[in-house]
């Protein structure tokens, strides 16, 4: 097979038909990296052998969205007296030991931004989520260049950080399902980006990282049925028979995202069992599956989320205990969430200690309900909670906590908090939505406002519920004014010119400008956009802005 440059820009490999975007020049070690011969056989094989099952898994949710809209029948825990969960035998199979004391992971890292990367891997933290997904935006330049980095690091090319042996473990977080790699064309058809993604990182990291017994290892993002994880599990076996290393080498933890999935954690902790590493918790991507599942019923209305939903809740509280009763039945180790909020840099100051005080009180919850570990984004953080971790627990994680004393049925976890909304809240859902679009626009893939850090899944909540307000005319709490679509066209203007001040330069402001123009054609549709992720890669103007900058780069 031969690598060649057509006159289209496209790097082309025969004779299987795969097709590469042309790099610009920055990036020109990072091809020569990553696009050999052998990973460009290994990606067709990849891709030619999972893609059709990753369109069914598609169409699965799309039919099982639309059962649920016609019947109306809510989901419940499967009570198939031979299914897995009736069995109390099983176990996964136990987790190497670096994975065994994870206290503290570095979250939302994407790793195209080397410097963060490099500070992490610096850190005393125990991993590093190493995103692409939630994070990360999935512009070209930023999946080569991250994968490059992931690349170099792992093979020790970046000097004074520790050996891959000695730093955090990378746990490796490719694109859900729903996203596609629009920049590869195999067999005529765009790569599946979960495929792409953990294929480059795999074929050329996963040897190198279990040599040094540090991986490889995997996130798996909003995974919504054990028929998903199923899909995983076989690719993961198949890499580690193409590559010729064990099986059962790979281990994957499973962010339980979706309320649909929380009804199957059981099923999927069995059908990962030889890859587990076990189950996450996270509030918003969660939250936001709600409206995406049941938004059109009014029963499922979620209130003001700055104001009424956090992990104290019911529905949120019922969720995490049931991922730790479960996965520590199982054997498995159960994640918690990240903290967004920043530390001020006067650590004499009140500000400093009134962070400090609330993540302690949001952490502590999580380390009662029996967590072995969660995600801080800011690094200044790490060493407070580890120490944090070390003063209410006993060894490497807490394994040992089964909560007999939970028990959580159907209606626990569809249990809506009562609220309503607050002007203040919708103005902030707007606000974090359209700076999310600002933020992809310009090709980063999070962002920090009002303290804390906003991504992927506090701008899916947000855009979620002003979407769900507008369409049951929800009223505002102490006033007369209803959500509608007026009302959320108002706000949105006046919200970005409270933001201008901040973007002082004219592209700066027009970019602002047309952040909020497409977050209004989301939350105004009739229909409601499954992600927001999604829709932003297919919409044109996002495609516009970063082929634009595209061709600037290539011109460097």
């Amino acid at each position: 097979m031969s690598v060649q440059l057509s006159e289209q820009g496209i790097i082309m490999s025969s004779p299987v038909c795969i097709e590469v975007q042309c790099s610009p020049p920055s990036l020109e070690k990072g091809y020569k990296t990553l696009f050999t011969d052998d990973c460009l056989q290994f990606l067709h094989d990849l891709i030619t052998t999972f893609d059709q099952r990753v369109d069914q898994i598609l169409q699965m949710r799309v039919f099982r969205k639309v059962n649920l809209d016609l019947t109306g029948v809510l989901p419940s825990f499967s009570k198939d007296p031979s299914s897995v969960r009736s069995d109390t035998t099983w176990r996964v199979l136990p987790v190497p030991e670096r994975l065994q004391r994870r206290h503290v992971d570095i979250g939302d890292l994407a790793p195209c931004d080397t410097e963060r990367l490099l500070r992490a891997l610096k850190s005393p933290a125990q991993g590093i989520q190493v995103d692409f997904d939630d994070g990360n935006c999935p512009t070209f330049y930023n999946q080569i260049k991250g994968i490059h980095n992931v690349y170099k690091a792992v093979h020790n090319m970046f000097s004074d950080v520790p050996p891959i042996s000695q730093a955090p473990v990378l746990m490796l977080r490719p694109r859900a399902w729903n996203m596609i790699e629009s920049n590869m064309m195999v067999e005529g058809k765009q790569a599946p980006g979960p495929l792409f993604d953990f294929g480059l990182l795999m074929f050329h990291c996963g040897k190198t990282l279990l040599d040094n017994k540090s991986g490889p290892f995997f996130y798996l993002s909003k995974v919504e049925s054990y028929m998903e994880a199923r899909l995983w599990n076989d690719i993961f076996t198949w890499a580690e028979q193409k590559l010729v290393i064990p099986l059962g080498s790979i281990k994957a933890t499973v962010l339980i995202e979706n309320i649909l999935a929380s009804f199957e954690m059981e099923e999927i902790l069995y059908e990962l069992r030889d890859h587990s590493a076990g189950l996450n918790c996270g509030i918003w991507d969660y939250s936001a599956s709600i409206v995406n599942k049941f938004g059109n019923n009014p029963a499922f209305l979620l209130p003001d989320r700055s104001k009424y939903v956090n992990m104290q809740k019911h529905f949120l509280r019922s969720y995490m205990d049931l991922l730790v009763q479960t996965s520590h039945r199982r054997g498995a180790l159960a994640t918690g969430g990240m903290v967004a909020q920043l530390l001020p840099q006067d650590p004499y100051s009140e500000a400093y200690k009134t962070v400090i005080d609330m993540v302690t009180r949001q952490k502590m919850q999580e380390i009662q309900a029996g967590v072995d570990g969660f995600i801080v984004y800011d690094l200044n953080l790490i060493e407070p909670m580890q120490k944090l971790f070390k003063l209410h627990t006993l060894g490497d994680n807490q394994l040992h906590q089964l909560r007999p004393d939970v028990r959580v049925t159907a209606d626990d976890l569809l249990s809506i908090p009562s609220g309503g909304v607050t002007l203040d809240g919708l103005k902030y859902n707007i606000a974090v939505g359209v700076l999310f679009i600002q933020a992809w626009l310009s090709g980063k893939g999070h962002f920090i406002y009002q303290g804390k850090v906003e991504d992927s899944a506090t701008a899916e909540i947000s855009r979620s519920q002003v979407w769900q307000w507008i369409r049951h005319r929800t009223q505002l709490e102490g006033e007369s004014k209803i959500v509608s679509r007026q009302l959320v066209t108002e706000l949105a203007q006046q919200v970005m010119m409270e933001l201008l001040p901040l973007h002082g330069s004219d592209s700066a402001a027009q970019m602002l400008q047309t952040a909020a123009s497409m977050f209004l054609e989301v939350v105004l549709r009739r229909d409601f956009p499954e992600f927001l992720t999604t829709y932003l890669c297919q919409e044109h103007t996002f495609l516009h802005y970063h082929m634009a900058v595209q061709e600037k780069q290539a011109k460097l």
